[in-house]
């Protein structure tokens, strides 16, 4: 992995999760809880500078950049206004952010849950047609040309501008072994379908394979190409 362009500096510490795991000796353990030891405060100035050089530098050429957003104090708009000053317009921008997605407008697409589309409106949903309605006036709202809402189980609906939402079905097991990862999975393949020249719909059920798969996995797992095409054939014929 490269690390160059990491940051060293006494002023901050790394964030630790502790993960808590319940079952017995042999049997499966799924995590119950975790536990984030982190910053209160974000970047000061000089900080925000020096990530902005390097950021400048990661994504010369890149086909497309993921803001990631776990309310850490690192990504926020200053940093997110650095990312679309030095890619432009033509390259996508897709955003992850827990609870604060209203602080990232005009980027390209997001990947919110349905508890954050609930959230960031101040609206409970209550069926299919009301949550298509919520997403689409939160897509609108932060000027998005698409919007991703994961729904676990019940799968993901794509919002797209000009278009008839788009509901995809879960897809693998009912009972996932391990939930760790699973967004970080469907917003990079999502990122990486829309960087390869894929539409909003084909990147969005590329992503919902990959998520179906990540989470039959224990711990921080991934998915190989393999994996997704043989996922695919299987479904398709």
């Amino acid at each position: 992995m490269d690390c160059s362009g990491v940051l060293l500096t006494e002023r901050q510490r790394t964030t630790t999760k502790v993960r808590v795991l319940a079952g017995q000796i042999h049997s499966t353990r799924q995590q119950v809880i975790r536990i984030d030891y982190d910053n209160e405060s974000g970047l000061n100035a000089e900080l925000q500078e020096r990530l902005g050089d390097e950021i400048r530098k990661a994504v010369a050429g890149a086909g497309a950049v993921i803001i990631s957003d776990y309310n850490y104090g690192m990504a926020d708009p200053k940093i997110a206004g650095m990312v679309r000053e030095a890619v432009g317009q033509t390259v996508p921008v897709l955003v992850d952010s827990r609870f604060r997605l209203s602080a990232f407008s005009d980027f390209t697409s997001a990947t919110p849950n349905e508890d954050e589309v609930e959230q960031l409106l101040g609206v409970k949903h209550i069926d299919q047609s009301a949550l298509e309605s919520a997403a689409e006036q939160l897509r609108q709202q932060l000027g998005y040309q698409a919007l991703l809402v994961t729904r676990g189980g019940h799968g993901m609906t794509l919002i797209e501008a000009n278009t008839a939402p788009l509901h995809i079905d879960a897809v693998g097991s009912s009972q996932p072994v391990d939930g760790t990862g699973a967004g970080d999975t469907v917003i990079a393949t999502y990122a990486l379908a829309l960087a390869s020249g894929a539409s909003f719909a084909d990147a969005a059920r590329l992503a919902n394979f990959a998520g179906g798969l990540v989470v039959m996995k224990r711990g921080t797992a991934t998915v190989s190409k393999d994996e997704l095409v043989s996922a695919i054939a299987q479904v398709t014929g």
